[in-house]
């Protein structure tokens, strides 16, 4: 039986994001012949801010993603805090050193999907899923929603 190789992509200041992955990561894991692998976006803040912001520090237990390793994953999630409608810094740096997969096409047709987290309901939930869309979109990536399949169960969420 072929591996279906899915990477969980991720950034997480706080830790939030990353109890999200695990869990996305844990997921996937049970999905007969698919091989998951949890991934970090690297950090760009400094010790001294991250300090300062009071960030506890990051698992050893998953390896920081170069860009050009996207291209071993048959399909892709990612995850992320909400920065006011937008995915954080970290992320959008990681995207934007994509420039050679996406001119030549390395990331086209592959699936992709997102998660997030924000801090409140006023935390731009939607705003930040359509903002992280229009990275997939550039590279050709076919954006898989979630969507609001809960069923009854999405009125309690």
């Amino acid at each position: 039986m072929a591996v279906t190789k899915v990477y969980i992509v991720y950034y997480s200041l706080y830790g939030h994001v990353d109890t999200m992955a695990r869990e996305v990561h844990r997921g996937a894991a049970t999905v007969e012949g698919v091989e998951a692998t949890l991934w970090r976006v690297p950090e760009m803040l400094s010790e001294l801010i991250l300090d300062k912001l009071k960030a506890p520090p990051k698992p050893n237990d998953v390896p920081d993603i170069m860009p050009e390793q996207l291209v071993e994953a048959d399909g892709l999630i990612f995850g992320f805090p909400s920065r006011f409608g937008m995915m954080p810094s970290q992320l959008k740096a990681f995207f934007d050193a994509t420039s050679e997969l996406w001119a030549s096409q390395a990331l086209a047709g592959k699936p992709a999907g997102i998660f997030w987290s924000t801090g409140f309901y006023g935390g731009g939930q939607e705003l930040s899923a359509l903002t992280a869309i229009t990275q997939l979109a550039h590279h050709g990536m076919l954006f898989v929603p979630l969507g609001y399949t809960f069923g009854s169960g999405m009125f309690e969420i």
